[in-house]
């Protein structure tokens, strides 16, 4: 008896699985196109991302060239423990979290506030014109950027030039900590500032029109509905982008840092990935470079995955 009531349930579950596979396969024969033009990416993605991860364990071993990862000496948590206590790590962390704020910060404030602004032009072509000409630099190499900034910003450059003609006197700006810090915020912000206002216009588009029509009948004038309507709008996304953006926290800018950095300021602009970049492939120290980038990378992957809760909690953002 109770097999006679689960044959029609057996046949039944066979019958949906072969469904299943039919719909599968039917979907693969209309996307398989796709597949393979993601293949060599996928492959790329593998040797380039994923491959040289077997070589973080150099970060647990006193590597030697000679000896490979294989032949090296394990030591553990040695270079972790020595990181903490060496007075450099600190301070290079230290740099980074300032740096790394600083661009997050006024690279939300500023594009917001210029979306504002554009979003008020009535002028399409004049509106075209400013938004094409914002967005170059962010297609511009650090490298062609750095070697403009440093020429700009010598002490025979446009820059002092100026400060000089109006009675003023010359800065320091690459050669100096402080306003090295400031250089490099500023112009990560000019670089940067035109592509991400792109995301703030994209919200202001699907806001409707009505809207403003309604509070013009109502008597208020561009301030009031900049402020009512505008600003409401672009505050999800700005949450969204905000929150996202921890995730960049410990990313100071290894291109723009090491093509404008020297040793002059190494004590206020050094960050994590250029000191890296020095004890391990110029100093040849692989093992502690290894665990110094290990330990960014653990950090960075946990305010990652703290930023997408708080994007979806907040604004209820989802990947998928």
């Amino acid at each position: 008896m109770g097999s006679a009531i689960n044959e029609p349930l057996e046949t039944t579950r066979r019958g949906k699985r072969s469904t299943q596979q039919e719909r599968a396969k039917e979907k693969l024969s209309r996307t398989w196109p796709l597949h393979l033009m993601l293949l060599p990416a996928a492959i790329i993605t593998l040797i380039f991302a994923y491959v040289p991860m077997g070589g973080l364990i150099m970060a647990f071993q006193d590597f030697k060239p000679y000896d490979g990862m294989l032949g090296s000496k394990f030591i553990g948590l040695e270079h972790f423990r020595f990181m903490f206590e060496y007075p450099d790590s600190k301070q290079v962390i230290w740099n980074t979290l300032i740096i790394s704020s600083l661009k997050i910060v006024f690279g939300l404030i500023v594009p917001f506030a210029f979306a504002i602004l554009l979003n008020e032009v009535r002028k399409m072509f004049f509106k075209r014109v400013v938004q094409t000409l914002v967005y170059l630099p962010h297609f511009i190499s650090w490298v062609i950027l750095g070697a403009i900034l440093t020429d700009m910003l010598g002490s025979k450059g446009i820059v002092n030039s100026a400060l000089n003609a109006i009675g003023l006197d010359s800065v320091f700006w690459l050669g100096n900590g402080d306003w090295f810090r400031f250089t490099v915020v500023v112009s990560d912000i000019w670089q940067n500032f035109g592509f991400n206002t792109i995301v703030f216009l994209a919200a202001l588009a699907g806001v409707n029109p009505s809207l403003y029509e309604a509070a013009e009948v109502d008597g208020a004038n561009r301030w009031k509905q900049t402020t009512h309507i505008t600003v409401p709008a672009m505050i999800p996304i700005a949450v969204v982008v905000g929150t996202l953006s921890l995730g960049n926290i410990l990313n100071g800018g290894f291109d723009q840092i090491f093509n404008l950095y020297n040793s002059l300021v190494y004590d206020k602009g050094d960050i994590i990935d250029t000191f890296v970049y020095r004890t391990a492939i110029l100093n040849g120290q692989y093992s502690f470079g290894t665990a110094v980038g290990l330990f960014k990378s653990l950090i960075g992957l946990i305010l990652i995955v703290f930023s997408y809760r708080m994007a979806y909690k907040y604004a209820g953002y989802r990947i998928f």
